[in-house]
């Protein structure tokens, strides 16, 4: 039991930070390793879908320290986080805000990585930051203004991403800024020099004395900037001609250089480009250089009135007190129980703190159904026709259109955070662009918030699963050995399709004899509902558990360089499945990969593989389906051929003509006349 005195000061203190962050006054982080740096980390970790080279494995913070971390450098005390580089790690995921908790933090490296999103405002916090670097990502949106409240900064770098809008005129307000490099962007407008050339420039920041902004003419130390390949319009300012002309080449720029764009892509890129001056709000941000948290809508406590300072001071007591009995509940509760209780975890009602901005752009050209009218489509959605504990799945048809299959993810409001919701609405851009007459066709879906709904809408196929049609119906011995072929073949062009002609290459998170499903003339449609269950199996542990993604991803969410090899060795044993009819893994028979080894080595022998049940088969074509499958589930992955090669071998060496299937015919009914 904790004693009065302990509560009071628990109490004291607390009442102290609430009481200093409400007049105003900068707040001690102590041990920046400690709450303050791990909250941040943690939320990073979070913040990342996909970690293909476990790069994050280690950050867990019961195992080990936060300096111990791969990517962090720390103080020598080990008291504060200097440094954060994780590049080329092929990391997919967003940047959190939670970075500003990392106040001693001087170098921010995460170069050469696949994250998405907005660069968050809160980056503007890191007062001793030196370096940025977030080039060669995926980022979208505007440089927040923000920025320019790096004082300390001396090197950014922006490159090869997504990046659009206008400069900030604050990126001169960077006084010790020497590299800048932006190239490879879509920025668009003037670049910011002066907002008059009658305007002196103050060669210690951004401001002349009257206030008034310089832009890039107001920073003295810029040695290197590139700024090409953009949409620049205007001129290059005087300040900058010392900069070499590869600098502003393939830009919209107003120059004698022949490097830049065709005046085609200049005027679609600028033509909605306005001309408006800054707001008032934003000059006065920038001008008295306030830091991020108190923002151009919050006045100074110097000019709070006295009744509301009362009333602050009054709240501040009250959430204190509050604050306090919570602390003091939670200490007794771990004095009852031997668990660990690490303090900076949150609890699993707690919603996600992350701020992501969500970006619509990439859903502009996908078709959105509202709720009410899938619930009409799909008979009140009474019709299911597969379930899982993490989703539902729906059969319907649309008024005056097709029959559709409808996804409907089982998750609750309270687990889904920004994050995830970015997230989902990359996956439905991405199964947007697919586009073949082997894959499931996508088309749109359903996001609403009262009922929270999240849905995804395909086009149904008519005859179910190859799963259902090899082990659940009674005519499976009905299912030739032509019209096995014919499926094989499909399910290869959709794979080849996926693995190679996209690009980025997309990839089927369990690839089963349930994720191909058959149209009404048995065509097969690759359709992946898998990756759905899994990506709601994620969303929940991530609500409960601060320990990241690496250790709770599935496969689905892994590297796609590493997918491709998975759908490869699964594609054998989908092989397997389809020639033997077998399942993959039975308890009386055991793996279907280990029973079918010994037919597969030995050729005159391999013809015992095959699914007893069928009347007649080719040998010519069972040959050519074991060295494919030879060649997918090879121990190693460097061995496996690619799906274009594995495509092309069982086409040019099965025969699922007309003729074939008519031999096929005449040879089991021959069969069938034989005494």
């Amino acid at each position: 039991m904790i004693s009065l005195t302990s509560l009071q000061a628990i109490l004291l203190t607390t009442l102290g930070l609430f009481l200093s962050h409400s007049l105003g006054f900068p707040i001690n982080e102590g041990k920046n390793c400690g709450f303050y740096s791990v909250g941040a980390l943690s939320s990073f970790k979070r913040a990342i879908i996909e970690d293909p080279l476990l790069v994050l494995s280690n950050w867990n913070p019961v195992e080990s320290h936060p300096c111990n971390w791969s990517g962090i450098s720390c103080s020598i005390a080990g008291d504060h986080v200097l440094k954060l580089n994780i590049s080329g790690a092929s990391l997919k995921g967003f940047i959190t805000p939670q970075f500003y908790l990392l106040s001693a933090l001087q170098e921010l490296i995460l170069h050469g990585n696949f994250l998405r999103g907005t660069i968050p405002k809160e980056i503007g916090m890191l007062k001793n930051l030196k370096v940025l670097d977030l080039g060669s990502n995926q980022l979208t949106g505007k440089i927040p203004p923000e920025i320019g409240n790096l004082t300390r900064i001396e090197k950014i770098n922006l490159q090869s991403n997504e990046l659009t809008g206008k400069l900030p005129y604050e990126l001169g307000n960077l006084k010790y800024l020497e590299e800048l490099r932006l190239d490879r962007n879509k920025f668009l407008g003037a670049i910011p020099a002066s907002k008059s050339s009658g305007i002196p420039s103050n060669k210690h920041g951004l401001y002349a004395s009257n206030g008034s902004r310089m832009g890039f003419c107001g920073s003295s130390q810029l040695k290197v900037a590139d700024l090409s390949n953009n949409f620049f319009i205007g001129n290059i300012p005087k300040c900058l001609k010392y900069l070499p002309r590869s600098s502003f080449q393939e830009n919209c720029l107003q120059d004698k250089d022949p490097n830049q764009r065709p005046s085609a892509q200049c005027v679609m890129k600028t033509s909605n480009l306005g001309a408006a001056p800054p707001t008032k709000a934003h000059q006065e941000v920038s001008t008295k250089h306030r830091p991020i948290e108190d923002g151009s809508k919050h006045q100074s406590s110097d000019s709070k009135p006295a009744w509301l300072l009362t009333l602050e001071i009054v709240t501040g007591i009250m959430v204190s007190l509050l604050f306090g009995i919570a602390l003091f509940s939670a200490v007794r509760k771990w004095k009852r129980k031997p668990s660990i209780i690490i303090p900076w975890k949150k609890s699993s009602s707690t919603k996600d703190y992350m701020t992501i901005y969500i970006d619509s752009e990439a859903l502009k050209d996908v078709t959105r159904y509202s709720r009410q009218e899938l619930e009409v489509a799909c008979e009140d959605f009474s019709n299911i026709i597969g379930s899982s504990p993490d989703s539902l799945i729906y059969k319907g048809t649309i008024k005056a259109g097709p029959e559709i299959a409808v996804i409907s993810l089982c998750i609750k409001e309270e687990q889904w955070a920004g994050y995830l919701e970015l997230y989902f609405q990359k996956e439905v851009a991405d199964l947007a662009r697919l586009n073949h007459e082997n894959v499931g066709k996508f088309l749109g879906y359903c996001r609403e918030s009262d009922p929270f709904t999240r849905m995804l809408v395909f086009e149904y196929a008519s005859n179910g699963t190859l799963y259902e049609h090899l082990h659940c119906y009674e005519e499976g011995c009905q299912f030739s050995w032509t019209r096995r072929m014919k499926i094989i073949i499909g399910v290869a062009r959709g794979l080849n399709y996926l693995h190679t002609e996209l690009d980025p290459p997309f990839t089927i998170s369990d690839l089963n004899s349930n994720s191909v499903y058959l149209t009404e003339d048995f065509s097969p449609k690759l359709v992946d509902f898998e990756r759905w269950k899994t990506f709601v199996s994620r969303s929940e542990k991530s609500t409960i558990s601060n320990e990241g993604a690496a250790c709770i991803l599935p496969n689905s969410l892994e590297g796609s360089h590493l997918d491709i090899q998975g759908n490869i060795h699964e594609f054998g044993i989908l092989l397997l499945e389809i020639v033997s009819g077998r399942p993959p893994y039975c308890k009386d028979k055991g793996c279907l990969v280990d029973w079918a080894k010994e037919f597969l080595e030995v050729a005159e022998i391999m013809s015992y593989m095959v699914d007893p049940e069928l009347k007649h088969f080719r040998h010519e074509d069972l040959k050519v389906i074991c060295e494919v499958v030879n060649l997918c589930i090879h121990p190693s992955s460097r061995s496996r051929t690619t799906m274009r090669d594995l495509c092309s071998v069982l086409e040019s060496g099965i025969d699922i003509s007309v003729s074939a299937e008519i031999e096929a015919s005449l040879a089991w009914a021959e069969l069938a006349l034989s005494p």
